[in-house]
């Protein structure tokens, strides 16, 4: 199954926009991605609510995993876009 862990780089964290946003990148790969974070169990990483349920702010790591072992070019994706900056001002 694979995998990858990021530090999280949007200053307020997965909050609102910065959640809406790595959401609809995870919908447009069309593969069932889970996102955890410490002391969380895995979520899916489809629902903005569930993104958000998780508290993550900046700095912190998380994880991705995905059961589709096709998942590595989408994984690598989506984790250099949650390294940055999602809700510049």
């Amino acid at each position: 199954m694979p995998e990858r862990t990021v530090v999280i780089g949007s200053l307020l964290g997965l909050h609102a926009r910065p959640a809406a946003l790595f959401v609809q990148a995870v919908n447009e790969t069309g593969l069932p991605v889970m996102i955890s974070h410490e002391g969380h169990e895995a979520v899916d990483a489809r629902s903005v609510l569930a993104v958000m349920s998780l508290g993550v702010s900046h700095g912190q790591t998380v994880t991705l995993t995905c059961d589709d072992e096709n998942a590595d070019g989408a994984l690598d994706g989506l984790v250099e876009m949650l390294g940055k900056e999602l809700d510049p001002r």
